[in-house]
């Protein structure tokens, strides 16, 4: 038995999101007392997935199939499925974002599995198979009790620290059997964004809402971004407006972030944008309204107006 854990990589590199879902297996697999299996598919080199490996994965599965290019969610869902019935998995884990929002869904129906999205901690229990996960927009937690066999969950982002290992996992061709017919979707073009940082993949994020007052005062926040590698973000509203575009608005009904340090410069706290950036690691926020509701979400807050504050802010930074 195993507990296998899709994998996702970046033109052939993992990022700290899979690392992440290692550990988490890792620590998981100790408890149930079964090893840990990651799936890796696409072409990525051994000694990238020998990284796996250092955060606690005994067996790689790794499917190079250029069919894969396409992300089709039919066709990944049955690569899963197959590894899952190879492995004899008792637990599938993916990670809580599109991709895996889209794929657990079908496995967890191929499976006869119960699923749980979200979940952001170790099981509370075992016996029953009992796990925690962010309800009403991040603002209680459930308890979520399986009653299958086998589970499928997905894990929420910046859930749970990164525990490096000395184990060495043997890395295994692994062929799905997925046929051409599964393939749905046909990629005519591809265009990446470049030149800056993407949110879903930001340790750190500058967002600005209504309080900025214009999108022309975006270049103090533009300023800060640069200075710290940061990705730039907004509310609702001031994409709506059209100040900035609606590629970086960030909330329940925009991106879906959870940065290590997030920064909300005029942003009141609207719940929907509250269940967006909910599960940042840190909520700095800086309003002048010291009853916004941002301030009852923030770790550390400044009253005050965005525009003289942020000047201050850039000039702090560049003297740290």
């Amino acid at each position: 038995m195993s507990i296998l854990i899709y994998t996702e990589n970046w033109d052939g590199k993992f990022k700290k999101l899979s690392f992440e879902l290692i550990s988490y297996a890792s620590a998981l697999a100790k408890e149930m007392g079964v090893s840990v299996t990651a799936l890796s598919i696409g072409n990525v080199s051994d000694e990238e997935l020998t990284k796996l490996g250092n955060y606690g994965a005994t067996k790689i599965l790794s499917v190079n199939d250029e069919r894969f290019v396409s992300l089709d969610n039919r066709a990944l869902s049955k690569a899963v499925f197959a590894a899952a019935q190879n492995e004899d998995a008792k637990v599938v884990i993916f990670a809580n974002n599109n991709l895996g929002k889209a794929i657990a869904p079908r496995v967890s129906v191929k499976l006869g599995a119960g699923m749980v999205a979200g979940v952001t901690a170790l099981p509370v229990s075992y016996d029953p198979f009992t796990v925690k996960k962010k309800v009403f927009t991040g603002k209680a937690f459930a308890n979520v009790k399986f009653d299958t066999d086998v589970k499928v969950l997905t894990f929420s982002q910046n859930s749970f620290e990164l525990v490096e290992t000395d184990n060495n996992a043997t890395i295994e061709t692994f062929d799905p059997g997925v046929a051409d017919a599964d393939f749905a979707t046909t990629v005519t073009e591809t265009n990446k964004v470049t030149g800056k940082v993407l949110l879903t993949d930001a340790e750190i994020v500058i967002s600005g809402g209504r309080g900025m007052k214009s999108g022309d005062n975006w270049g103090g926040l533009e300023e800060l971004a640069d200075i710290l590698s940061a990705g730039l973000a907004c509310s609702r509203p001031v994409s709506d407006e059209g100040w900035r575009p609606h590629e970086e608005h960030v909330g329940q009904t925009g991106k879906i972030i959870a940065p290590n340090l997030y920064f909300a410069f005029g942003i009141s706290g609207a719940i929907q944008h509250l269940g967006g950036v909910s599960s940042s690691k840190v909520i700095v926020a800086v309003n002048k309204d010291a009853e916004a509701p941002i301030f009852e979400a923030a770790d550390y807050g400044i009253i005050g107006d965005v525009n003289t504050v942020i000047p201050k802010f850039i000039e702090a930074v560049k003297e740290l």
